[in-house]
Parts: structure tokens; C-alpha cells; sequence
């Protein structure tokens, strides 16, 4: 299995939904950086809330996520963050569309 590339990762990314919102992270915007170097793959991610009752969940899926399109010996970082802070406008125009709020 060769290592997957940084479109790789956001598309298996894609797959994890948040589950209050009924969509994938990635369109919610919810994905700041991607970066994969060597056998690692960094993920720099956000919630839409520092509060938000699903965080852990969300970051062991898509722990997960990553680890099932990656060698085995892959290093997989998830690193929440909070700067910037998460709004609306960060989200994709499917997902704008789907709340009703304009682009």
C-alpha cells in the first residue's frame, strides 16, 4: 500500500460526518491542513464549538479514516485547533446551500 497523497486523505476525510450536522467534516469546513511527509500524515482540524460533545469521536474516525488508506506503519497526527475560529463562511457551497445560508 503506498502512502496516500494530501487529496487522499481529505477524500477518506470526507467519509466522517458530524453527526449534529448531518455532514461530512470536510464540507463543513471543519478541515484546516493536511500535510503528509514520510511514513506521517498531519491533520490540523476544528470544531464548530470548543464545547462540541462529539470532538473525541470525530478525531478517532478520522484517525481512523486515515489509518484504513495508509500503510500500517503510517504515523497519523489529529491536532484540534482553535484559531481560526470556525464560522459559516468556512463551510463548502453544498454545505451552504443545504443550511439555506447564502455563499
Amino acid at each position: 500500500m503506498n502512502m496516500p497523497d494530501e487529496s487522499a486523505v481529505r477524500d477518506a476525510l470526507c467519509t466522517v460526518d458530524d453527526p449534529e450536522a448531518g455532514m461530512s467534516i470536510v464540507a463543513l469546513g471543519l478541515v484546516y491542513n493536511v500535510a503528509v511527509s514520510g511514513d506521517e500524515i498531519n491533520v490540523e482540524m476544528t470544531m464548530t464549538t470548543p464545547a462540541c460533545p462529539v470532538a473525541d469521536s470525530l478525531v478517532e474516525q478520522s484517525r481512523a479514516a486515515i489509518a484504513a488508506i495508509s500503510p500500517p506503519e503510517t504515523k497519523v497526527q489529529i491536532t484540534l485547533v482553535w484559531e481560526p475560529i470556525w464560522s459559516p463562511s468556512m463551510m463548502s457551497g453544498v454545505a451552504k446551500d443545504f443550511f439555506g445560508w447564502p455563499g
